[in-house]
């Protein structure tokens, strides 16, 4: 009786496998607590610290946009009473000060946890001062969540760049680069920005004397940030000009100076710099869903810009999602400028205009108006041989004959359009199209085929005498005279054969 096999059971029993290692590998991982997740970027601190090793506090940096959603201040306690064991530190002291009393009990198994905790670390030491600034930022993060705290948030963050400064520790510079930043929002939801700009300026000249570019490039956007949030673009421009940015910066850094110069040029007037800026802005700036705010802020005004100069917009930016709904204004202004309607310009920037002074782009769009009539005039210009200005007033929805005489001159002197204004019958004649087929293009295109002649002349000239062929010719000359000068050497020694010479023997065979 032959034996039963069994691999049936086996192949279900890896096929289970198999599928429960798929699903595990499907469904995400859920993140830590947060709690447990401050403990051990409070580690990776502490790390850095001890092996001066920068790159791990940069790696706990990277996640405090996302952690900093994730706490309350139940949370927060929990990671006092977890890294600053017992009642004698004067750290868990102060900062359980800044803390409100808690809200209510926690549960039987949280207390065994942290007893636990408290008893396997009173032997140990201390964090490391740049914990507790770790923590007083995480704090101060979460004081922006509540109007009621905006007041505190800016004591603790004053408290905590007083205690930078005294503590005076290198190691200490990327998490004060984010102090800093938390300075500036506290200030800003205070509604007490201009104060803080005697602080800006003394640290970055601290800064700038000690070579620290984290602290430097952090201070000079907060800077630029404050001058701009009041329309002061002279002083911007001025610090623009007198301070050097730090190559060293990062990309998030980096993104926000170069908004900040967008900014400022595009006030100047000067359109191609700023577009070059915001474009830079837009590369080394996170993605979309990491910092929507800063992403959609940057397109708005690289829209406007970009009417300015002319260009209509990609069609594909208004269906971005992230930019979808916040472009809507912005679509409406470049509908109305791409169809050169003045009196569609003027409603759609009149239902938008609130929305436009929020995001303070209104008066660079204003600028707009004249490009809305050179798209009108031009449209004209190609669909009338000849127009009154009447008409032209009637239709582009100007006040007068005389506003439209001047704007279709000064379109004409731009190069706009090709056309003439006759004065005394109030009429806009447009050139007839050169022909093309004239005497002039006939000359262009004589010398695009003499050149061409020229150029298939050249190269058969050099297919004709290759690149040093005479080297080869050299070459030969060189080794026939070798040979003779060795046949005569050996006439002279007597060594000469004349089987060489022919099948007469050898020389002396004659005598």
């Amino acid at each position: 009786m032959s034996d039963v096999p069994m691999n049936p059971p086996a192949d279900k029993k890896t096929d289970e496998k198999s599928s429960t290692e798929e699903t595990k590998k499907a469904t995400p991982k859920p993140p830590p607590p947060p709690a447990v997740e401050i403990k051990a970027n409070i580690g990776l601190i502490e790390r850095a610290v001890n092996d001066i090793e920068p790159r791990f506090t940069h790696r706990v940096l990277r996640s405090l946009t996302a952690l900093r959603k994730r706490i309350n201040y139940d949370v927060l306690r929990e990671a006092v009473e977890q890294k600053w064991p017992g009642n004698s530190s004067q750290v868990k002291a102060g900062l359980l000060a800044w803390l409100p009393p808690a809200s209510s009990p926690s549960g039987g198994d949280m207390d065994v946890d942290k007893s636990a905790d408290a008893k396997g670390s009173d032997s140990k030491a201390e964090p490391v001062p740049e914990a507790e600034i770790y923590f007083r930022l995480l704090l101060i993060h979460h004081m922006h969540t509540s109007p009621d705290t905006y007041r505190k948030s800016i004591e603790l963050a004053n408290d905590t760049v007083e205690k930078i400064q005294v503590l005076n520790r290198r190691s200490m510079d990327p998490i004060a680069a984010k102090v800093w930043f938390a300075l500036e929002r506290s200030y800003e939801l205070g509604g007490e920005l201009a104060d803080a700009r005697p602080l800006f300026l003394a640290a970055q000249r601290t800064a700038a004397l000690r070579n620290d570019d984290d602290t430097l490039a952090s201070l000079i956007n907060r800077l630029l940030r404050n001058y701009l949030h009041y329309s002061l673009f002279d002083l911007a421009d001025k610090l623009v000009s007198k301070t050097t940015f730090p190559a060293s910066a990062s990309n998030a850094q980096l993104a926000r100076y170069h908004y900040s110069l967008g900014r400022i040029k595009a006030v100047q007037l000067n359109y191609t710099a700023a577009h070059t800026h915001l474009q830079q802005a837009i590369r080394r700036a996170p993605a979309a869903k990491v910092a929507p705010g800063f992403y959609q802020a940057v397109h708005k005004l690289s829209v406007v810009v970009e009417l300015l100069m002319g260009d209509i917009p990609e069609r594909s930016t208004f269906r971005h999602p992230v930019l979808e709904r916040p472009l809507e204004a912005y679509f409406d202004i470049v509908k109305a400028v791409r169809s050169g309607s003045l009196e569609d310009f003027q409603n759609t920037l009149a239902r938008h205009a609130e929305t436009l002074k929020a995001d303070k782009t209104y008066t660079l769009i204003l600028r707009l108006r004249q490009n809305v009539i050179k798209t009108g005039i031009r449209r004209l210009s190609l669909s009338y041989a000849r127009i009154a200005l009447r008409d032209i007033c009637m239709k582009l929805h100007l006040d007068s004959e005389e506003d439209a005489e001047y704007i279709v001159g000064k379109a004409i002197r731009d190069g706009v359009i090709d056309a003439t204004i006759v004065h005394e019958q109030g009429w806009m004649v447009c050139n007839h199209q050169r022909d093309a087929y004239g005497p002039e293009v006939a000359d262009v295109f004589g010398k695009r085929i003499g050149y061409c002649l020229e150029l298939h002349n050249q190269s058969v000239k050099a297919m004709r005498y290759p690149l040093n062929a005479h080297r080869k010719e050299l070459t030969a000359a060189e080794n026939a005279r070798e040979r003779e000068r060795e046949l005569a050497r050996d006439i002279q020694e007597g060594d000469f054969d004349g089987d060489e010479d022919g099948p007469g023997g050898h020389i002396g065979d004659a005598f």
